[in-house]
């Protein structure tokens, strides 16, 4: 009967170890077929104990066919292990059982150690089935482990793709978000060139203004001059006429003299028309030797006549402290004139409203070079604006008065394109003081 149930449970076992996968469904309905004729057998031989040594031979029919399966068919070669266990067991039973029917007396004298044998491969039986489940389970921990990995790998594999899939849309994002971001800054830029022109434009008007004035003063001396001139050659022909050779030198002398005076106002006539040009066309960088004080005391003029074209009773003390003997500086005159013209317009609109308005333009010499002072008595800046007053686009003044450039382009005029230093020193009710430090290279 141990045979039937042996050959019962390895149909089952086979059948248990394909659970959860494609092969059973080749398989299950002969192990299942397996399994009831083990059954069955099992039953008869319990029940008709006369015929279980004709049935018992199915028995061991079984087991071979589970020995086929196990040896031949690839889908149950794992399984090896478990039947090298019962293997002993199936060969001792089928020793005893071909000897006590062939042999009866070879059988009853071998009979004990027939019992031994079948001992020792029950005992062989269950310490290699153990050995065996305790394999399996390692194997299947093992395995278990293994779809564990690739079942990470796979949801690694999935989300690295879902990620590289998420980068190709997030750099088309930031593609396009840089391209936009590159046509604002370039709306900037524009807007920014149209906003400093503005403001050039601006200045260049108020300069304009001041030029007008600055400019009719030596026309006027060159016209007065000139008709001097010639009243004295109408008198230089009627000596000459008359042979008076003493007269003929004191007007000869009157004449040059007065030309002197005429080329003297012309060439400040040109000076002033030049300083215009410089100013309204763009700046080329070029450094070149220039006379600071001059630059002060024009510009300082220029825009105190200018401010007054705009508003006729706007009156001031303007003046200047020029130190002696300052050398010539490497500079773009072109930009520290406008730099100079911005400030002193600035301190000329703070002093407004001051009851004896003054404003100084000074120079003197330091250690690393020169610096240029713009000082007002006006009512001095606030701490809290004073902080920003360099930014771009900040302004105090009412909306469509000032663009707010005017410190700024200064402040990149004389830091970023002179290597100089601009900064501001203010008391509330005591004024303030620009002060311009530009070194000697």
């Amino acid at each position: 009967m141990g045979e039937y149930i042996l050959a019962f449970f390895m149909f089952r076992y086979l059948r248990l170890t394909l659970r959860d996968t494609e092969i059973l469904s080749k398989w299950d309905k002969l192990l299942q077929a397996g399994m009831i004729t083990s059954a069955v057998l099992l039953g008869v031989e319990i029940i008709f104990d006369s015929v279980s040594q004709y049935t018992t031979w199915f028995s061991y029919l079984l087991l071979g066919y589970i020995a086929y399966l196990i040896y031949w068919k690839a889908e149950f070669s794992q399984r090896k292990s478990v039947f090298v266990a019962v293997l002993p067991f199936v060969i001792v039973s089928f020793l005893t059982k071909i000897t006590s029917l062939t042999s009866t007396e070879f059988y009853q004298s071998w009979e004990d150690v027939y019992d031994v044998a079948g001992v020792f491969s029950v005992i062989w039986m269950i310490v290699m089935l153990v050995i065996t489940n305790k394999q399996n389970k390692a194997l299947a921990r093992e395995r278990e482990k293994t779809l564990q990995e690739e079942k990470q790998n796979k949801i690694i594999s999935q989300m690295k793709a879902d990620l590289e899939v998420q980068v190709v849309q997030r750099t088309a994002e930031l593609t396009k978000q840089k391209e936009e971001l590159q046509q604002t800054l370039d709306e900037l830029k524009n807007a920014q060139k149209q906003l400093i022109h503005s403001e050039k434009m601006a200045s260049l008007g108020e300069l304009t203004a001041g030029i007008a004035h600055e400019i009719q003063n030596p026309l006027n001396f060159v016209n007065n001059f000139s008709e001097v001139n010639k009243e004295l050659l109408e008198e230089l022909q009627e000596a000459q006429t008359n042979g008076d050779l003493e007269a003929v030198g004191d007007i000869t002398r009157d004449i040059i003299e007065n030309e002197d005076k005429i080329m003297h106002h012309g060439k400040r006539a040109e000076a002033i028309v030049k300083s215009m040009l410089q100013h309204s066309r763009t700046s080329t960088g070029k450094k070149e030797p220039t006379d600071i004080n001059t630059l002060a005391d024009e510009y300082l003029r220029l825009a105190y006549h200018g401010f007054r074209a705009k508003d006729k009773s706007f009156n001031a003390i303007f003046k200047t402290d020029l130190a002696e003997g300052l050398p010539k500086i490497s500079v773009v005159a072109q930009d520290i004139g406008r730099v100079l013209l911005n400030l002193i317009n600035n301190a000329f609109q703070a002093v407004k409203e001051v009851e004896k308005p003054e404003v100084v333009v000074s120079t003197r010499h330091s250690a690393e070079g020169i610096e240029v002072s713009v000082k007002d008595n006006g009512p001095g800046i606030p701490q809290d604006i004073k902080e920003k007053i360099f930014q771009p686009f900040f302004t105090t003044k009412a909306t469509g008065k000032g663009t707010g450039l005017g410190l700024s382009l200064s402040y990149d005029i004389i830091t970023k394109g002179h290597s100089g230093q601009i900064a501001v020193e203010s008391k509330p009710g005591e004024g303030a003081t620009f002060t311009i430090k530009l070194p000697k290279t």
